[in-house]
């Protein structure tokens, strides 16, 4: 079947391509988390980033952010942490004898979240409802978010010391987890050269805004408009059903994992130079998509199984439509 682009694009490719040129400037290799990272800024989706201290995870987050003019807040998780140090609290203003909300580091458009992790579950509750609607409800009173939201989270493996494992519902508040591993051998070489030859602490100093937040929500509502077609959208449902049923599976994903592949597969579909979704974006996206939505059997994980060898195993019976 021969497809003629149907869709405007090419705004959308040079704004990518731009950003991809900034951080190129300091991050070193690291193609497939970049190009995730986009998918999920195209696609409207949160994103959790797992990975050993060190391999720039919070420093990729940071400079992403500043490749668009956007408000950006750091919030860092510690065991201490109160939900009313991220959302606001209300104070009573003495003068005009009034309560006055005083909004928290949440509210902003771009949302790093340092080692999400680290905070128990009660604070980490406290983003259900903003990373989900948009909003926050204090005191009866409903604040809207403004767009772009966009929440970066990072998070150290769980089977670290003092750390806490995410809620079930957090988790699925987010588009993508991203597994970032150690760089290869040439690509450190090349991060150990990069930074001797910058002479500079600041590496974010050195990556400059290309996109302005209008020009992220324009390029987000074109991306929605991408052509998927019925075969695709079965074997997305497919793949999906196939975790509800599966025997190395405890607890499947649910229909917004569906809608979480179709978002992120149509943004991917932009990224790779299309207009349309094909299989392999699918093929691509799921095990981001899935990895944190989907709970193993106790017996098959005890025997050494992992998220991504059983997503593999869906996606290898599962017929691809030609």
């Amino acid at each position: 079947m021969e497809y003629n682009q149907r869709i405007e694009i090419e705004e959308i490719q040079k704004g990518i391509a731009q950003i991809k040129n900034e951080l190129a400037k300091v991050i070193i290799g690291q193609e497939d988390f970049v190009n995730l990272l986009l998918t999920a800024l195209l696609a409207d989706g949160h994103v959790l980033i797992e990975g050993v201290p060190g391999i720039a995870k919070t420093l990729t987050a940071k400079l992403l952010a500043k490749t668009v003019q956007t408000g950006f807040s750091r919030i860092q998780f510690t065991p201490d942490l109160m939900p009313s140090d991220i959302l606001g609290t209300t104070i009573f203003n003495v003068k005009n004898q009034e309560f006055e909300f005083h909004k928290g580091p949440v509210f902003s458009q771009f949302v790093l979240i340092d080692e999400i992790n680290r905070s128990p579950a009660k604070t980490q509750a406290a983003l259900f409802e903003v990373m989900e609607e948009k909003q926050i409800t204090i005191d009866g009173n409903t604040y809207q978010m403004e767009e772009p939201f966009f929440v970066l989270a990072t998070q150290n493996p769980v089977d670290q010391e003092g750390t806490y494992t995410l809620p079930e519902a957090q988790q699925d508040r987010f588009l993508f987890k991203i597994i970032v591993g150690y760089p290869s051998f040439e690509e450190e070489i090349k991060i150990i050269d990069t930074h001797h030859k910058s002479k500079t602490d600041k590496p974010e100093k050195l990556v400059q805004p290309v996109l302005s937040e209008g020009d992220l929500n324009k390029y987000r509502e074109i991306v929605k408009n991408v052509i998927v077609d019925d075969p695709v959208i079965r074997y997305i449902a497919e793949l999906i059903y196939k975790t509800r049923n599966h025997t190395h599976i405890y607890l499947g994903a649910s229909p917004r994992a569906s809608l979480a592949t179709l978002n992120a597969a149509k943004a991917y579909a932009v990224i790779q130079g299309r207009d349309f979704v094909i299989p392999e974006d699918i093929k691509e996206i799921l095990p981001s998509v899935l990895r944190h939505r989907i709970i193993l059997n106790p017996e098959h994980e005890m025997e050494g199984f992992t998220e991504d060898a059983v997503i593999k195993l869906i996606l290898e019976s599962v017929e691809i439509p030609r």
